[in-house]
């Protein structure tokens, strides 16, 4: 006896192709309508910020940009993954507690090196130095 899964329910997408009888020529989830559409004004706020005027160019490279954004960004979302939990998991590994590299050291200084006002003679011969311990 052989079991169907529920896998066919899960490869139909939500797509809009277009008005009837009229469709694009691509398909796009609704997904991909919305992060595109987000991309898209986040590409034009970053231009504007730069610099970049409003032209028939700049729109024309931030729409080309926004596709590639967005289809990298879909790429990662499937009925498993659905975009929420993708952009939850982005903004944790932004803030997640990193390690902080303790610095030790740094640049040589000589302020704790103790100095006598005497130079040190050297010893008689046959003249054992003899060892102090802490006890």
């Amino acid at each position: 006896m052989r079991i169907r899964t529920d896998d066919e329910v899960y490869r139909v997408d939500a797509v809009w192709l277009g008005p009837p009888k009229a469709t694009f020529p691509w398909r796009a989830r609704y997904v991909a309508w919305g992060v595109g559409i987000m991309v898209f004004l986040v590409v034009l706020l970053i231009e504007r910020r730069i610099g970049l005027g409003f032209g028939f160019f700049s729109t024309g490279w931030a729409i080309v940009v926004t596709v590639l954004l967005t289809r990298l960004i879909c790429s990662r979302i499937t009925h498993e993954r659905p975009l929420t939990s993708v952009a939850v998991m982005w903004m944790r590994e932004l803030t997640a507690p990193r390690i902080e590299a303790e610095s030790r050291g740094g640049a040589a200084s000589a302020a704790k090196v103790r100095m006598r006002a005497q130079r040190p003679r050297p010893r008689p011969k046959g003249v054992r130095r003899v060892r102090q311990t802490d006890g």
